[in-house]
């Protein structure tokens, strides 16, 4: 009897390491059709979750107490299952190299716990070749076991975009490998419980990680390449926003726009791409030039705003700046690898320190990662610039008549608005007086 047969029969359990914003939909989609346990190592996090806390708000408290999702955060409970998925965080450190100790961790705990006849599959973003060359010898090494005797292993990376309603998990195509044919069979039977868009087998486990890497790298590089032209718009007088809207109208338009480019992915994995082709001896030139113009735009941002407030004829002693948005993007409260950190802190260098507002990033959290204490929107008030970082819907359901209501006493072609994502319309702008500019 194949392991999928167990699953399905609930003889068998499927976990899950790391209930983040990958590991927790991936359990709530699998906790619908058979037995989950749900791992992590945050004792914090798990109780939370006990108690039917979604502390990602991707998914909604309710859809948390209604689950029959076993959550621990003892790693002895892994040994209860068969079928293990590690959807942990790979980010890079300071220098933009690759930091694998949550994905090494994970595996030396799966490797205690393991039995044999598991199958483990790697969702997390790893350079091609990392899970065989770094995770596979700890789980041999750590559990004693013999790879592709005793237990198998599988990559499929992750595709959850967090805070976008519109594709959830089920609905995206699941890349799926195997470290061979059976384990393929078991892998893809598996995951088609769950995801109703299909899957995509592709012939192994290196392939499967670069899909990963080109598909994010792709889209960091098109978005620099927006960037790229805001900035010399910018400096001829032209709204970029607008020739994108006019781009846009042509059927092979791809519809990018600029950006500060952040989060767990786009921000971070063309470095895994870059750091494995450095050591393979090739250098990386176009994905490279995307990354440093994409981490810039935090500063420019920043000294946009400077720029326009000495051109209102303000000093920037005493001057008060509101930011509106931290999360690395819109409608999440997730704010790993957030740019607009970078605006803060340039604004920082200047000797202003700015107002931060987001009602959907948590204030712990932001405290922690950043030391920045956010400010609910209704006391942020007397501000002379206002900086919308982030798209989230509270903030464009506020009308610019509402806006200009947070700005301090002065006429309105004093108040400086910098509209990061353009969610307000040239019109809009124009006829509100205010001293705008949009990336």
């Amino acid at each position: 009897m194949s392991l999928y047969s167990d699953i399905i029969k609930k003889k068998e359990y499927i976990a899950i390491v790391g209930m983040g914003y990958v590991g927790l939909p991936i359990a709530i989609a699998f906790a619908k059709k058979t037995n989950v346990i749900g791992f992590d190592i945050n004792n914090e996090k798990i109780r939370l979750y006990q108690n039917g806390c979604d502390q990602t708000r991707e998914l909604g408290d309710e859809v948390i107490r209604n689950s029959n999702i076993v959550f621990t955060s003892d790693e002895n409970d892994l040994g209860k299952a068969k079928f293990i998925i590690i959807a942990v965080p790979t980010p890079v450190n300071c220098n933009h190299i690759p930091d694998l100790s949550s994905v090494i961790y994970a595996s030396e705990i799966v490797a205690r716990n393991m039995v044999p006849g598991t199958i483990i599959v790697y969702e997390s973003t790893v350079y091609p070749g990392c899970t065989e060359d770094k995770c596979i010898p700890i789980l041999e090494a750590k559990s004693g076991l013999k790879y592709g005797i005793d237990f198998k292993v599988g990559y499929s990376p992750e595709r959850i975009n967090p805070g976008d309603k519109s594709h959830p998990l089920e609905s995206i195509v699941k890349i799926v490998s195997g470290m061979d044919k059976d384990s393929l069979d078991e892998i893809d039977k598996i995951y088609s419980l769950v995801i109703e868009a299909g899957t995509y087998r592709v012939s192994n486990i290196k392939t499967a990680e670069a899909i990963k890497i080109a598909e994010n790298s792709q889209r960091d590089i098109n978005i620099a390449f927006m960037n790229e032209l805001a900035i010399v718009f910018d400096k001829m007088g032209i709204d970029t926003n607008e020739v994108v809207d006019g781009m846009n109208t042509k059927w092979n338009a791809l519809g990018f726009r600029p950006g500060l480019v952040g989060g767990h992915c786009i921000g971070v994995d063309p470095y895994y791409f870059i750091y494995e082709a450095e050591r393979l001896g090739e250098h990386s030139q176009l994905i490279l030039s995307g990354r440093k113009i994409n981490d810039c735009m935090g500063d420019y941002v920043a000294d946009i705003a400077v720029r326009k407030i000495v051109a209102a004829e303000k000093t920037l002693i005493n001057i008060k700046i509101a930011i509106l948005g931290i999360t690395f993007k819109e409608n999440c409260s997730d704010i790993r690898n957030s740019k607009v950190v970078d605006v803060y802190k340039k604004l920082e260098r200047y000797g202003i320190k700015p107002v931060v507002c987001d009602p959907n990033a948590e204030f712990e959290a932001t405290l922690e990662e950043y030391g920045i204490e956010l400010t609910k929107l209704n006391e942020v008030k007397n501000m002379n610039c206002i900086i919308i970082a982030v798209a989230h819907d509270v903030f464009k359901n506020i009308s610019l008549d509402s806006l200009k209501k947070l700005y301090c006493c002065c006429e309105d072609n004093e108040k400086i608005l910098l509209d990061i994502k353009g969610i307000y319309s040239l019109e809009e702008l124009e006829k509100s007086g205010l001293k705008y500019w949009r990336l």
